[in-house]
């Protein structure tokens, strides 16, 4: 699939020594709790269409974005704070991506920069109140286009173990501060791979993996870590988007969802 370790053995070596670490740390890239369901405009926002359908929880969605029976294309807004740009590349990876587990006539990413904030960390609170600000692009009834969104903040995420979150049904955000400090080290992942692992991650939840909006057809969640996948070669492996993750990516490939994850999208209506 990937050369990150070789094999599970090895791996496992790399799970024993970080055991005591893991059962201390918290599952929360994906945020179940949609919050205090503001469905109010954004203030600075030139805002279009109905923000409500956008306040329902991560994988809530799945189903919207994996078919084209009430939307046929898609469009992701991507905003990352000034000195926080992503990869050059990063809307082409993204496309083709997503080509392949959804239909959609046509996916369309645009990226703009907003202001930095300045902040060493955010809370969940506080990126969604910075989409309510900066977030432009919402559903409108009358078109066929479906909306997303994607944050790269200049600082760390209160838990600092965390690299990104899917906080509503078609929001995501990535600490891009604590990914370049953890990426490009002696032996290591370079930065873009790391991005372009959580941002593809946190993707897999907004399409309700794992079990969180597409069900399962088999067994294969990874119970106490939240709605992740419990082969640790799967995209949707917990570590994929932990300060450790590192440790997955030695040979600098970005992962993939494991064959039971593309089941579970194929039987919700994807590709």
């Amino acid at each position: 699939m990937y050369p990150f370790l070789g094999c599970r053995q090895s791996r496992l070596v790399t799970g024993l020594l970080l055991s005591a670490f893991l059962l201390l740390t918290s599952c929360d890239d994906q945020i179940t709790d949609p919050g205090d369901d503001d469905t109010s405009d954004p203030g600075n926002g030139d805002t279009n269409g109905d923000v409500s359908f956008h306040r329902d929880g991560p994988g809530d969605s799945a189903r919207d974005f994996l078919t084209d029976e009430d939307f046929t294309d898609l469009y992701i807004e991507v905003q990352y704070m000034e000195g926080y740009e992503p990869d050059a590349d990063l809307e082409e990876i993204l496309e083709d991506f997503l080509s392949e587990y959804i239909h959609k006539n046509q996916i369309t990413i645009d990226v703009t920069s907003i202001s930095s904030q300045g902040r060493e960390s955010y809370t969940s609170e506080e990126v969604r109140e910075l989409e309510e600000e900066y977030r432009t692009a919402y559903n409108d009834e009358a078109d066929d286009v479906l909306n997303a969104y994607l944050l790269l903040l200049d600082g760390e995420f209160d838990n600092r173990d965390v690299l990104g979150i899917a906080y509503w049904n078609t929001s995501m955000a990535l600490f891009q501060k604590r990914i370049e400090d953890i990426s490009g080290g002696l032996g290591g992942p370079s930065q873009d791979v790391v991005e372009r692992t959580v941002a593809k991650h946190e993707l897999g939840h907004i399409l309700g993996l794992v079990d969180n909006g597409t069900p399962m057809q088999n067994d294969h969640k990874d119970e106490g870590r939240g709605a992740h996948c419990d082969d640790d070669e799967c995209l949707m492996y917990y570590a994929m988007t932990r300060d450790f993750l590192s440790d997955f990516l030695i040979g600098g490939s970005v992962p993939d969802f494991d064959e039971f994850c593309k089941e579970d999208l194929q039987a919700n209506g994807g590709r």
